[in-house]
Parts: C-alpha cells; structure tokens; sequence
C-alpha cells in the first residue's frame, strides 16, 4: 500500500496494491496489519455507503463531537469525487485549513480522516457511490458540521453554486466562525 502525506498533518492517502490478470483485478481493501504501517491506531467499528444520484452533490461538512468523534476511512467504490478534511483542532498549526484530495473508483485511493478534521464531498460523476468505515458509532446527538459555502473557509468546490445538490439538513448546516471546537490538537507520535 502506497501512504501519502496531505496538506493537513495526519490527513493521509491511501492506495491499495491493485493486481490485474486476463480475469480483472483484485485489490486488498483493508487489512489490519497493512493499516498498522499508517501509524494511526484505531479500530473501525462501523461501515457506511452513500450512493449520490447526481454530479454536484455536496455532503458535508460532517463530524461528530466527543464523545462519539470519528475518525473515517473513505475510498469510492463508483464515480469519483473531490472528498474535503478541515482542521478542527485547536493549537494545531493548521486549525482553519482544508485540503481537497480526488478519489476515484477507477485509481482506487483512499482517505483517512481522523478525529478533529470535519469531512465533506462533491459528487464528480453521477451515480457516484462512497463507503467509509468509522471508529465511532453514529450518535445522533453528537452530530455537527459547517454549511459547505462558509465564506471562512472559502473552499473551492468544483460546482456552481446554482447547481449544487444538497440535503435540506446540509442546507441548514452553521458557520465555522460560530463553532467553539472541543477538539485539541495533540502532537502525533509517528
């Protein structure tokens, strides 16, 4: 497995070995022991699919507050997608920023999205379906995020923002600068 590093301290890219034949393809997704050469020491628990309809989809940006934080690994398993982390971690020297990495189906890479980083995507393709493992269950109660437009972050969707597709709830979604983060940034050990 390939291991790149972001823009974002502990925000990681992923990419599976892929072995072809005259039959396809094979690809080892996820194991715990090829996972460990990360350095991130987690245990996904949980395993989520999206599928969105339409090409400018935007999700986000989500994240779940302690204590049910999660961290994510997020791979495309159809269409291709422009996948957002923003740093939520106060003192880290990043805090505020957000990086935007493309994953595709067809290339095969992968996303890990710690805890502290909330997480958004826009849909490069139609039918484009997502999955991603969590190390947190879903709690209701703990959830959170920021309207995807937040004039802070000024992130740079690659969609009009006549055509954005959005939930009503995503639509509702608050302001970075109203948000008092509960997480801390913590020197990794790696």
């Amino acid at each position: 497995m390939e291991i790149s590093k972001t823009g974002l301290p502990d925000v990681l890219i992923l990419k599976p070995r892929r072995f072809f034949d005259s039959r396809g393809s094979f690809v080892e997704l996820f194991s715990e022991r090829t996972f460990a050469k990360t350095g991130f020491e987690t245990r996904f628990i949980q395993e989520n699919q999206s599928v969105s309809i339409e090409t400018g989809t935007i999700r986000g940006l989500h994240f779940q507050l302690p204590p049910a934080a999660q961290s994510k690994l997020v791979r495309v398993a159809r269409g291709s997608i422009l996948d957002v982390a923003v740093d939520l971690r106060r003192g880290s020297p990043t805090f505020g920023r957000w990086i935007a990495e493309t994953l595709s189906a067809k290339e095969g890479e992968q996303i890990l999205i710690p805890r502290g980083f909330a997480h958004g995507f826009c849909t490069l393709e139609p039918e484009t379906e997502i999955v991603y493992k969590v190390d947190s269950f879903y709690a209701p109660e703990c959830e959170s995020g920021f309207i995807w437009s937040d004039p802070d972050l000024k992130i740079d969707w690659p969609v009009d923002e006549s055509a954005v597709v959005l939930s009503e709830k995503d639509a509702k979604l608050g302001l970075f600068k109203d948000f008092v983060t509960p997480f801390v940034f913590e020197e990794a050990s790696r």
